[in-house]
């Protein structure tokens, strides 16, 4: 009885939130990028510092591998976003890994704790030479979207690079199955100018992988919203200029 009572005072303090919020925005209404990052910050939150999120919707189909949109963006200013990064590495790239800032980092051991269960991380990397015994654990990591890749740079000799980038705010994304993208890009407490930066690094990375085979319009939607507030729709015609309507 006390749990539904705690829950029923959390989801009246959620609706009572969600109707403030409505009547604030327009849900027909497409806003250029500034004018949605501005709203959501003025929307009453949660308790906790939401994250912004971007939805992007691509005319691609990622069923053929030849439209398949994947790729990373470095974050100018950051994501907010405490990340713990594992390092599979011996040796000197082991000690370098480490330096750089790495949370964890190992080899066999760390391979053996994983298959005992243990995935208390949140990225991983590797050197090249560790790629045949990860192997042993891909159907584990491949699932979780924690499998080392080279395509995204996360299967390096340059590990201390790729430890800092991964420090500093670097994201991955990947197409989902109705070519869909999305990416956290910072959180309500950013300022509209660096939620805008980051929002057009991304941008200007999606844009990048337009596959050569995609046919019509390329981005078809995005959508902004903060963890616990609405989706605001963003005017393609308003960003013209930067060939998102390519």
């Amino acid at each position: 009885m006390i749990v539904c009572t705690a829950w029923s005072i959390l989801m009246s303090k959620a609706g009572k939130r969600a109707l403030e919020n409505a009547g604030k925005f327009d849900a027909v209404k497409r806003y250029s990028v500034e004018e949605a990052l501005t709203l959501l910050k003025s929307f009453k939150s949660a308790k906790f510092d939401e994250s912004i999120d971007v939805a992007l919707r691509l005319g691609v189909d990622p069923k053929k591998s030849d439209q398949m949109v994947r790729g990373v963006a470095s974050m100018p200013h950051g994501t907010g976003k405490k990340t713990i990064i594992l390092v599979f590495a011996k040796g000197e790239k082991a000690d370098e890994a480490r330096a750089a800032g790495a949370d964890i980092v190992g080899a066999d051991e760390i391979i053996e704790k994983i298959k005992g269960g243990w995935l208390e991380f949140d990225k991983a990397i590797a050197t090249p030479d560790m790629m045949p015994k990860i192997g042993q654990i891909a159907k584990i990591l491949g699932p979780r979207g924690l499998m080392p890749n080279p395509k995204v740079g996360t299967v390096t000799q340059d590990v201390t690079r790729a430890v800092r980038e991964e420090k500093a705010g670097r994201v991955e994304f990947r197409a989902e199955k109705a070519g869909i993208v999305h990416v956290a890009i910072g959180k309500v407490s950013f300022s509209v100018k660096g939620l805008e930066e980051n929002f057009s690094v991304l941008l200007d990375q999606v844009m990048k992988l337009k596959p050569q085979t995609a046919k019509g319009t390329y981005v078809q939607g995005i959508t902004i919203s903060s963890t616990m507030g609405p989706g605001l729709k963003i005017d393609l015609g308003s960003m013209a200029s930067a060939g998102a309507k390519g």
